[in-house]
């Protein structure tokens, strides 16, 4: 049997991840989707259609010409401040998009595989597990927990994955991440502040692709945590990152979160509980080193 998959959001960093697993792969039919030009540098294998998935008419469109038997949905707003001073810009693509989308899923009979965050609990007793009440502390929270209980309550198979500070490598470098930012500081010398006081289980893209690949191929069915295998304060993965690739870690300035004065609360202690996810899904998280290491080759690729 043929997959036909519809992936949004594919020129994001776990959007390209994704289109390089799925494209050209036997029996998977793939139309990547996002807004504007297609900025993954294969175009061998797959379609690509550009699509602004706040305009229910081109969803309409795109989802039924397509029947997708999944559809793997990556896209979303992700700037967690931005969501705070912006509900409405928030909620079209985090909440209404989604419902639009479980809708023609739910017409077509497809599949939806969704990622979500951490962002919906508190941070008051991470780490979690799958069926932890959530309990979000901004309005990216919010939006993300609302489409989640959207999905739930709309009547078609689907899984939810959540995940945990993603970091990883686009070939264009059209995508930042506190890694790669972290690292290029630091190697022009500048002095940065990291917060000291929020721990997280950061996750390699890689990872997450894989995972939300095999959710789709195997119809997995349910809530997943999906995150790096290790719980750090963002400090530690900063100061990690200076350790790997051998940068001056006094340039690193501790802070705390109230310090930053930002629009949106954090979730103080967040990080998953995986077991779930290692036994149904197969999932094998690279550590935070083996992680870097993967960074830093595909980083020596692209400079070569």
């Amino acid at each position: 049997m043929q997959r036909r998959i519809l992936l949004t959001g594919s020129n994001g960093l776990l959007g390209q991840k994704i289109v390089t697993l799925l494209a050209g792969r036997a029996q998977v039919h793939l139309l990547a989707t996002a807004k504007g030009e297609n900025r993954h540098p294969q175009y061998q294998g797959y379609e690509y259609e550009s699509l602004d998935l706040t305009d229910p008419e081109a969803l309409s469109r795109v989802m039924g010409e397509f029947r997708p038997t999944e559809v793997i949905h990556t896209a979303a707003q992700t700037q967690v401040d931005q969501c705070e001073t912006d509900h409405a810009g928030c909620d079209a693509i985090n909440v209404e998009a989604v419902r639009e989308l479980a809708g023609h899923c739910k017409r077509l009979g497809s599949r939806l595989v969704h990622i979500s965050t951490d962002f919906v609990f508190s941070g008051e007793a991470g780490p979690y597990r799958e069926q932890d009440a959530p309990g979000p502390v901004n309005y990216y929270g919010l939006s993300k927990l609302k489409a989640e209980q959207i999905i739930a309550a709309a009547g078609i198979p689907h899984a939810i994955l959540r995940t945990i500070l993603l970091y990883g490598v686009t070939p264009e470098m059209s995508r930042t991440n506190v890694v790669l930012w972290a690292r290029k500081e630091l190697m022009a010398g500048k002095p940065i502040r990291v917060v000291s006081d929020q721990v997280r289980c950061p996750t390699l893209a890689e990872d997450l692709a894989q995972a939300a690949v095999t959710a789709a191929m195997k119809q997995a069915q349910g809530l997943y945590h999906i995150s790096g295998p290790e719980q750090m304060s963002i400090l530690d993965l900063v100061q990690r990152v200076a350790a790997f690739w051998k940068l001056d870690a006094s340039l690193i300035q501790p802070v705390d979160s109230a310090s930053l004065n930002q629009p949106a609360r954090r979730p103080p202690v967040t990080g998953f509980i995986i077991l779930k996810a290692q036994t149904e899904l197969d999932y094998r998280p690279h550590s935070f080193s083996q992680g870097l290491e993967v960074v830093d080759r595909q980083l020596r690729a692209l400079e070569n």
